[in-house]
């Protein structure tokens, strides 16, 4: 007879084990008022009236980082994407202008690896460090046989609250509001399916010096964490004139902006009116004859601009001021119009050298 064991299966508790106690640590360093649970639990728990809120409307997110994993594994670089994990999640709360309270995480690898792990949920911790939310828990699951070794996903899970009386969109956005765009930190974690495309088509490797960021690594450019704009997106609001909040993700600016944006309204951009970081020069570039045009662009990158709130005209001035304060760069983008279609984005010189 033979006697099986789980790890010959491939699936190592002791692993799993030892990543947990790797990450108790990280996870502590999060703890925030109304979570003071530890890692280890079957639940976790969250006290919403120890955290200040007296009628409190929940707000859920949750997303991945989708195939920028790719590149991370192939360059070997795991201490970033778990920014990335809470940036996605994180900037779509705070997009009703929720305060994120806590996070879950969950990692799903091939083969349990500590090191890597501790790096990829180390980036978690730092990033919720950075949104003011607790890890207050999470899974990581050991699945040979539906990933190959080295292979892992990463997806998490965030809940945030804001008192019912505050909440975002607000219902009295009209034409002539303000757009404020705040400046992304490269291309954040959406449309990477293209970006290996094109860097397949160019024959470049990760490893290769990238030519829009003399310096570093066409691999490390690319794998910048997102931005998390929680905390200076909270205090813009607590400041009064703030309306709407669009976080600039999958489908760009495009698709992004109409979302928060009542009937009747549109907005009209002006290309050029702000900053764009050489990276997205180079994607649409290409490469022997492979260019990416200005609207697929526009509805598939943020183009420089991660968060865009819609400000009150009059507040625009003082709104803009408190996000510098907080260490945003930010630029005046466009206005809302009314329109007798639906809500939808139009952008001025849309075909001009502003991607240049």
């Amino acid at each position: 007879m033979t006697s099986l064991t789980y790890k010959e299966a491939g699936v190592d508790i002791d692993a799993g084990e030892d990543l947990v106690s790797a990450i108790k640590p990280l996870a502590r360093a999060t703890a925030r008022s109304g979570a003071d649970g530890a890692l280890g639990g079957f639940g976790a728990l969250f006290d919403l009236k120890a955290a200040g809120f007296s009628d409190p409307i929940l707000v859920s997110g949750t997303d991945g980082v989708g195939t920028k994993l790719k590149l991370a594994i192939d360059a070997g670089i795991h201490d970033t994407v778990g920014i990335d994990c809470v940036a996605m999640c994180v900037n779509d709360v705070i997009v009703q202008g929720a305060e994120p309270l806590f996070f879950l995480d969950y990692l799903a690898i091939g083969a349990m690896d500590v090191a890597k792990g501790t790096a990829i949920i180390g980036g978690v911790a730092e990033g919720c460090g950075l949104a003011g939310c607790a890890l207050i828990g999470g899974e990581s699951a050991e699945l040979p046989g539906l990933y190959a070794d080295g292979d892992y996903d990463l997806a998490g899970f965030c809940v945030g609250a804001v008192e019912r009386d505050t909440m975002l969109p607000t219902p009295d956005m009209q034409a002539g509001d303000v757009l404020l765009g705040l400046a992304s930190s490269g291309v954040h974690s959406n449309g990477f399916s293209l970006i290996r495309r094109a860097l397949s088509l160019r024959g470049e490797s990760l490893a290769d010096d990238a030519p829009f960021a003399p310096g570093t690594t066409i691999g490390r450019a690319l794998l910048e964490p997102t931005r998390i704009y929680v905390k200076s997106c909270l205090a813009a609001i607590r400041a009064g004139g703030v309306k709407g909040l669009s976080h600039i993700t999958g489908g760009g600016l495009t698709e992004n902006i109409p979302r928060v944006l009542p009937d009747g309204l549109a907005a009209k951009l002006q290309a050029g009116s702000w900053q764009v970081p050489s990276i997205f020069g180079w994607l649409a570039r290409g490469h022997q004859g492979s260019t990416v045009a200005a609207a697929e662009m526009a509805r598939t990158f943020n183009c420089g601009i991660g968060m865009v709130l819609v400000v009150a005209a009059d507040q625009a001035d003082h709104v803009a001021s408190v996000l510098r304060e907080h260490g945003e760069t930010v630029a005046t983008i466009g206005t809302l119009v009314t329109t007798d279609q639906a809500p939808h984005i139009e952008i001025d010189d849309l075909e001009g050298d502003w991607l240049s």
